[in-house]
């Protein structure tokens, strides 16, 4: 498959980053590299609009002053592209994300390897640091895992490395099914079943704890999905929105009869957990 590199760049001042990811997220775009003076995202060539992207009202407006370029990427050519960019991340001191081609870290409890290609989910970005967090602070051992939208697998093979007894990873890019096959290989799981497709992937099975770092518009589609697969004071974990999208996440879950317990954040991105038949102050 061939993609399109479009690179932003803005002369405003003003940090941006978030918000332009955030549009981009919802019109196709899978990947994303930042830099203090630029940002580079990634679409499928066959899904990439020009006209859809001029009309995002924050990359239109004069006053943001942002410019972008393409550049077509051949798929043969995307591996040296991607991993000329790809560097190592340490989330906290507990979780090391690593290259095959990176070296191994000292002092650290968990180490994942993660291929780097076009799949979203290699803890650079926000929203993947902070499921990551959020699942550090959970108590995975001996529980069912759902993981939507897995992109490259990471917060399954975190799942199995924190012991959980099974995880279902789902991607409906093909590209990211067959990149998260190869980093189950990578990482020596056993407990993982990835499966390509959306939420109709799912058989006759329940979960005591789903993964979901998407984006706004699929979470409000799906959480009643969710709710359906979850197990009694199951808990949902959510990532891939920002704070402004919070209330309408939360009053759908109320909706489903599903218990707001926290947020986390980091700059305008969100991770929210929510629990099922559990008492907790609203």
């Amino acid at each position: 498959m061939d993609y399109l590199e479009v690179t932003f760049k803005t002369d405003s001042g003003y940090p941006l980053t978030d918000m332009i990811i955030a549009e981009l997220s919802e019109i196709g775009f899978e990947s994303f590299e930042e830099d203090e003076n630029f940002l580079k995202a990634y679409i499928p060539a066959e899904n990439y609009d020009n006209e859809k992207l001029r009309s995002i009202q924050i990359i239109s407006s004069e006053m943001n002053k942002i410019s972008f370029t393409e550049k077509l990427i051949k798929e043969q050519n995307w591996n040296e592209v991607w991993e000329s960019n790809f560097q190592p991340v340490t989330i906290g001191n507990d979780v090391y994300v690593r290259a095959p081609f990176h070296k191994k870290a000292e002092g650290v409890k968990y180490e994942i390897i993660i291929e780097p290609k076009m799949s979203f989910g290699t803890a650079h970005h926000d929203t993947t640091s902070l499921m990551i967090e959020q699942m550090l602070d959970e108590k995975i051992e001996g529980k069912s895992v759902l993981d939507m939208g897995c992109g490259t697998g990471i917060l399954s093979i975190l799942a199995e490395i924190l012991g959980a007894s099974s995880i279902v990873a789902i991607d409906i890019d093909e590209w990211a099914y067959n990149n998260a096959l190869e980093n189950r290989r990578k990482n020596k799981c056993k407990k993982i079943d990835v499966r390509l497709g959306d939420t109709s992937a799912l058989k006759d099975e329940m979960f005591d704890v789903i993964l979901a770092n998407i984006n706004r518009n699929i979470l409000l589609e799906d959480m009643k999905v969710y709710c359906d697969y979850l197990n009694d004071n199951g808990i949902l974990l959510l990532s891939g929105f920002l704070i402004e999208d919070v209330e309408l996440l939360k009053d759908e879950a109320k909706e489903i009869d599903l218990a707001f317990n926290n947020m986390m954040m980091k700059d305008e991105w969100i991770a929210l957990k929510f629990s099922k038949d559990s008492i907790v102050s609203k």
